[in-house]
């Protein structure tokens, strides 16, 4: 029988955007499915109590962890331009117009909807991290959708009017209640595995779990 894995995820987060070949990998040599569970980047759902951007350290380490950590997988990394998230990067504050990342939120959630998430996810942040400048004009999204059998405008006409972001509150709730705050933060029978770094771990547990295919 096929298990679940809840893969909580943000289109700001480097890390998420490592993850995301992993994640593939585990679907092909598991009997698992991924289920791609989109939550706002935590400067915006939860800065207040869970992370200070203003400690430039943190941001800093980040930043040089992250291109250090995709060197090692052997993936092209640059930080995305535009930024995802539009904020002051000397008083780190978010602003209110927000282009991006809403409407890549919202995009996340269609595609899974669609049966896409984990290969949407893939595919967009490949774009947005891989060092596609203006990553956000022009047909670097609408490409990137066509390639695994989207339709980057029809989604966005689904996204318009629909319940997307009521989902990704949801998302953001159940994050919680398994146990997590970050992400990327997989999840299968209700135990958390939380950072890109974790994959290894998350395939010892589904090997325990009898799931590897013959």
């Amino acid at each position: 029988m096929t298990e679940n894995i809840d893969v909580y995820w943000s289109f700001r987060s480097p890390y998420s955007y490592l993850v995301t070949p992993d994640l593939l990998r585990l679907r092909d040599d598991f009997d698992v499915s991924i289920s791609l569970r989109v939550v706002l980047p935590i400067v915006l759902r939860a800065k207040e109590t869970l992370f200070d951007v203003s400690n430039k350290n943190k941001v800093t380490y980040i930043v040089r962890d992250s291109a250090r950590r995709a060197e090692y997988l052997g993936l092209p990394m640059m930080y995305p331009n535009p930024d995802p998230i539009v904020q002051d990067y000397e008083t780190f504050e978010t602003a209110k117009e927000q282009p991006y990342i809403y409407r890549l939120s919202k995009l996340g959630v269609e595609a899974n909807r669609q049966g896409k998430g984990a290969d949407f996810a893939a595919k967009i942040s490949r774009v947005i991290f891989g060092g596609t400048e203006n990553w956000h004009e022009g047909d670097h999204l609408k490409d990137a959708a066509a390639s695994i059998g989207l339709d980057l405008a029809a989604m966005d006409a689904k996204i318009e009017d629909g319940d997307h972001m009521a989902e990704i509150e949801k998302n953001q709730d159940s994050l919680d209640a398994d146990g997590h705050w970050g992400v990327p933060t997989m999840v299968v029978k209700g135990e958390p595995f939380f950072g890109q770094d974790r994959i290894d771990t998350l395939r010892w547990r589904l090997e325990k779990l009898g799931l590897k295919r013959a």
